[in-house]
């Protein structure tokens, strides 16, 4: 879940988050235990008993006005000019829009991984006088490798990954709705760089098994200036994603024989937690029952606002599902936008 720097308003725009950390508050770094422990807390690859290869996994999000905004055409929303021409009509001027689409192929085994990750996105706004356009565009595709050391029984878990990323971006708050042949080329940024988060969880070998972790993201910052990208005829490069720290505390009561439960707290970023107008805007925290391994019930408190999931998993699938609310307001004016977001998984 790494971050782009601090901000005061409008949404933190994160690298990754999965469906299960965000039906759980966004919080994940205490608890993940599968392949997405690659990109969420490299040392929880120590939890992992057996290998997982996810073979194909496509997680699909968008927030709750996507249809009656973009209708059938919610792929073209990843062209501005054509999510320029939906939002900036009588009925969607000041509606926020969000779709997301991301895959994790992977191969993981107890304190080693390597996935290829890749993402769209877009968030898009026109505002209620109908002057200005606010698009923000993230294409991001990765080759991640990971591993972990247990220590003293795997009370110390102590992980590292290294990431090569690709990343198009666009980041505009300022386009006129004026504009004609909007295109990614015209608006975008793109390079490729190299960067690394390192983890560490801590667990007391007692009743319920009291988890401390801690992540820190993008070691020295990562930069995207390394050499240029490969999909667009950008010449400016990405701004470098800033380092941050994240902590975060669980438990893990056994409530029956096959009834397990998880609560979990997290903060994000605690070297920049002095300079927060909107302490919420950090927090996290959530739950999950987990009935045999198969159904799994999740809830939480993602910065202000609800959040809620599902799992099935079966055999050799796995099905995912869950509801969140961002925070894109201010500090002093929070706003929410509620979105839902599904996942399929084929993995062995």
């Amino acid at each position: 879940m790494a971050h782009s720097p601090l901000v005061h308003s409008g949404e933190v725009y994160e690298f990754y988050n999965g469906v299960r950390s965000l039906g759980m508050g966004g919080s994940g770094i205490a608890v993940v235990n599968d392949e997405t422990a690659l990109l969420v807390n490299p040392a929880a690859l120590g939890k992992l008993r057996d290998y997982f290869i996810t073979v194909i996994d496509p997680e699909i999000e968008g927030s709750s006005n996507a249809i009656s905004v973009a209708g059938l055409d919610l792929l073209e929303m990843f062209s501005p000019q054509k999510a320029l021409d939906k939002l900036n009509t009588a009925n969607n001027r000041e509606k926020h829009l969000h779709l997301k689409g991301q895959v994790f192929p992977s191969l993981v085994v107890p304190n080693f991984g390597i996935g290829v990750f890749g993402k769209y996105s877009m968030d898009g706004e026109v505002d209620a006088t109908s002057t200005q356009f606010e698009y923000h565009y993230f294409n991001d595709f990765s080759l991640v490798a990971g591993f972990n050391f247990r220590l003293w029984d795997g009370i110390i878990k102590l992980g590292a990954n290294a990431r090569a990323t690709n990343r198009v971006m666009i980041d505009r708050t300022d386009i006129p709705t004026s504009s004609t042949g909007l295109t990614i080329d015209s608006l975008a940024s793109e390079g490729f760089g190299v960067g690394s988060d390192a983890g560490l969880i801590l667990t007391a070998p007692i009743v319920w098994l009291p988890t401390l972790a801690a992540v820190w993201r993008d070691v020295g910052n990562t930069s995207y200036s390394l050499k240029d990208g490969i999909f667009t005829s950008a010449t400016t490069k990405p701004p470098a994603t800033q380092q941050t720290v994240d902590v975060a505390l669980a438990v893990f009561p056994i409530l029956a024989n096959t009834t397990r439960a998880t609560f979990t707290l997290e903060y994000r970023d605690v070297l920049t937690s002095s300079q927060e107008l909107d302490q919420w805007r950090r927090t996290h925290g959530g739950i999950e029952f987990n009935f045999s391994d198969v159904f799994f019930l999740r809830a939480g408190m993602n910065q202000h606002y609800w959040t809620a999931g599902l799992e099935i998993s079966m055999f050799n699938y796995q099905f995912q599902m869950a509801s969140y609310g961002e925070e894109i307001g201010t500090a002093s004016a929070t706003r929410e936008d509620r979105r839902y977001t599904v996942k399929f998984a084929y993995r062995f």
